[in-house]
């Protein structure tokens, strides 16, 4: 029988799959291209740093408003820019999200696989339909009721 030093490090071993694409998918090398474009651009758009450049670019704006009589063209400058950023970050935005709600779905189909009480009709839930949805909701308020009584019958005797 083997113990475990108090001090002894635990290595998590990674394991990676090399999977081939389908030959009219993305290449891999372009999709991981666009994947780290969009980290790095959430990434920095959403720092405080870049929260203060956008106020004090508002602000320059905004001083120069009487130096152009606070004109069309004026007006027009900040609405394009504002509309161009937005319309990229949508992008970068949501691939990132799709990545994160990916790799989310992903550790848990791993821990139900390794849970041998779990039901394994759970692994791809989010490809089941809204009905069925409410159908597995309703199940889980029954389980929450009944585990309450039984907190509650516990909780008398």
């Amino acid at each position: 029988m083997s113990t475990i030093e108090p001090h002894a490090k635990h290595h998590v071993k990674i394991v990676r799959q090399v999977i081939q694409e389908p030959a009219d998918q993305i290449s891999t090398k372009q999709h991981d291209a666009f994947h780290h474009i969009s980290q790095v651009i959430s990434t920095k758009l959403g720092s405080p740093v870049a929260f203060i450049a956008a106020i004090l670019l508002i602000v320059v704006w905004i001083l120069s408003g009487p130096i152009f009589d606070f004109s069309n063209t004026w007006q027009l400058v900040i609405n394009t820019c504002t509309t161009i950023v937005t319309f990229l970050m949508v992008f970068a935005i949501q691939n990132t999200q799709n990545r994160d709600a990916k790799a989310m779905q992903l550790k848990l189909n791993e821990l139900i696989k390794s849970n041998h009480g779990a039901r394994t009709e759970f692994v791809d839930i989010e490809d089941l339909t809204d009905s069925e949805l409410d159908v597995m909701q309703d199940q889980f308020k029954l389980i929450h009721e009944k585990f309450l009584l039984r907190s509650e019958k516990k909780k008398l005797q």
